[in-house]
């Protein structure tokens, strides 16, 4: 059995030194937000996909791992929509299919205002 899933995000450093909060958690689903600082801008005074990969990606890993079995990304694909400057963006995660060794995740990535910035798929491995 996996530590408890909010003790299992607080211990990701990649996410805390980004500054991504999990917002809530439960079976099969995750929201975590991520509040906009010039420290998440790429050379074009956008948000860096990476950034907005590691929000969807926290959001992934809240979400698979809240069943209390291990569960470790596979694969992943993202697609972006809109680019940001400032702001508040939100990571939803929703589990699309579970099985017993691999689930698949879906994670929409919205601003502030509810549109689409990005929406990213993930597969993960679940440890038996």
């Amino acid at each position: 059995m996996i530590m408890n899933i909010k003790e299992l995000i607080a211990n990701d450093r990649f996410a805390k030194y980004n500054g991504i909060e999990l917002i809530d958690v439960s079976a099969g689903s995750a929201t975590a937000k991520m509040v906009i600082g010039p420290n998440h801008l790429n050379g074009v005074g956008i948000v860096q996909g990476g950034a907005i990969y590691t929000l969807a990606d926290l959001a992934l890993a809240a979400a698979s791992n809240s069943h209390e079995v291990t569960a470790i990304g596979l694969t992943s694909n993202i697609t972006y929509f809109k680019a940001e400057k400032s702001g508040i963006l939100f990571a939803a995660a929703r589990e699309i299919s579970l099985r017993r060794t691999v689930a698949t995740y879906q994670v929409d990535v919205t601003n502030q205002n509810n549109e689409l910035v990005a929406s990213f798929q993930g597969t993960v491995y679940r440890k038996p």
